[in-house]
């Protein structure tokens, strides 16, 4: 009877320090599960931050491409930055559609975390539920009060396992959490690598959507400079023309007033009685004063006309130019505000980690604690 209690206790302290064993190695890989149900909900947050960002890209090229369609006229062509802007808001909403994919694999995989460290949670509090009862058992003594008879104790539960499926159980628990463990590892790294990809390619397409919006600025400027110098020389032209105008007009009326004078001496003339009614020199220089007069009087009229009329050509070239002034200076003004509204796309730094909480498991005595990592 001695030898037999003495063995049975031996076979307690054996298996108290098996599932001891077991009990540390659960708490360890709950553990290393809790750091990488943390890591992977950081990377997904900092995902999360990086799929928002775009939203803000997204509008600034939504919002450049809407104010460069109330360009009027000919400014309103579809340009190399029309065509950047494009690809940009293109490749924003690749980004997004990639973006959104890892967040939702890492939420699934954060989902399979938590179901590996609930099995990992229940096995280690059924391990220390059996731990506390196994060390109660080896405590007891011939002498101890809480001894006595029981109802066929030898009987074999229905629910009760082999040590081998024992010892199985617990293998596949902990290799469920670390075969999790290596898909989330591996997930973060895609995770990260793919952020840090995508956001080189946003870069780029933001640099050279910028380079380009900056070059047609720059083109705008000098089309409206050289404009703005060819309606001061039409302007100038215009000047010069109307006082041409002005002096053919005097001019004109000179003569005309010239020919009235000749007109009323021959006609006064043809008033002489007699044989003084004679075709004299005087006849016939007033003939030819007035046949000369009328010959400049016509070729006087002549340039007015074209001189008007080259007026009205300038004069409607000047309009059409200031138009054209006026609608590349409203393109300029749009390209500026395209300009301003990019300022917006700064980088936004990551959030900070938030605090870890603590969920207590205690075995069915109360008297040890252990503490899990929560997410």
């Amino acid at each position: 009877t001695t030898w037999d209690e003495s063995d049975t206790s031996r076979r307690l302290s054996d298996r108290i320090w098996d599932v001891a064993r077991w009990k540390e190695t659960l708490e360890t890989c709950a553990k290393k599960v809790d750091e990488e149900m943390e890591a992977l909900t950081l990377s997904k947050q900092q995902t999360e931050q990086a799929l928002a960002t775009t939203d803000v890209s997204l509008e600034v090229s939504t919002e450049c491409l809407t104010l460069r369609d109330r360009r009027r006229g000919y400014e309103l062509v579809t340009d190399p930055v029309d065509e950047q802007l494009k690809k940009e808001v293109e490749l924003i909403e690749k980004v997004q559609q990639v973006l959104q994919q890892h967040i939702d694999k890492a939420f699934e995989q954060l989902c399979v975390l938590q179901e590996a460290r609930h099995q990992l949670t229940a096995d280690l509090q059924n391990k220390m539920d059996a731990l506390d009862i196994d060390m109660s058992c080896l405590s007891l003594t011939i002498k101890s009060p809480q001894i006595s008879l029981k109802t066929n104790p030898t009987r074999i539960p229905s629910d009760s396992s082999t040590p081998h499926e024992w010892v199985q159980f617990s293998q596949y628990n902990v290799a469920c959490a670390e075969e999790a463990m290596r898909v989330s590892q591996q997930m973060r790294e895609d995770m990260s690598l793919t952020r840090a990809q995508l956001q080189n390619e946003l870069d780029t397409q933001r640099r050279a959507t910028e380079f380009a919006l900056r070059k047609r600025n720059h083109h705008e400027e000098q089309a409206r400079d050289e404009l703005q110098w060819q309606i001061k020389n039409t302007e100038d032209e215009m000047a010069e023309m109307e006082s041409d105008i002005h002096g053919l007009d005097a001019d004109l009326q000179e003569k005309t007033a010239s020919l009235k004078l000749a007109h009323t001496r021959l006609e006064n003339r043809t008033s002489r009685p007699g044989m003084d009614l004679c075709r004299d020199e005087v006849q016939h220089g007033l003939v030819n004063e007035v046949h000369q007069l009328e010959a400049t009087i016509a070729a006087l009229k002549q340039k007015l006309a074209e001189a008007q009329h080259s007026l009205q050509k300038m004069k409607l070239h000047h309009s059409r130019m200031l138009q054209d002034l006026s609608r590349k200076q409203e393109a300029i003004s749009l390209e500026q505000r395209s300009m301003n509204t990019r300022i917006r796309l700064t980088s936004t730094s990551c959030t900070d980690k938030t605090p870890v909480l603590l969920v207590p498991l205690t075995n069915s005595s109360g008297r040890s604690n252990l503490q899990l990592l929560a997410q």
